[in-house]
């Protein structure tokens, strides 16, 4: 039996400059505030201020009801002021890569 893979995409566009979008989003203390509140969502390692590629993040999120479990992601790129990707090294899904 083979894995599926899904894609879930989603765009959102903002009415302010991008450089004061940047400001926002690649400021690692922000990431729960961008992060659906069904999560559960709660940083358990140091955030530095800003964000930089091989930064690890650890969580634990709440994916399914009432379970929560340990997640931990690794900031893989950061394109200023344009994007930032971060990928699971750890935690409940079988492959998470993510670009915002």
């Amino acid at each position: 039996m083979s894995a599926r893979l899904r894609r879930l995409e989603h765009r959102q566009f903002l009415p302010l400059p991008p450089a004061q979008a940047w400001e926002f989003f690649s400021r690692p203390e922000n990431l729960a505030r961008i992060t659906p509140p069904d999560l559960g969502f709660e940083v358990t390692s140091p955030l530095p201020e800003r964000m930089y590629a091989g930064m690890i993040v650890s969580y634990r999120v709440s994916p399914f009801a009432g379970l929560r479990v340990p997640w931990v992601t690794e900031i893989t790129h950061v394109r200023e002021p344009e994007f930032f990707v971060d990928e699971q090294r750890s935690g409940p899904y079988r492959l998470w890569h993510h670009q915002h």
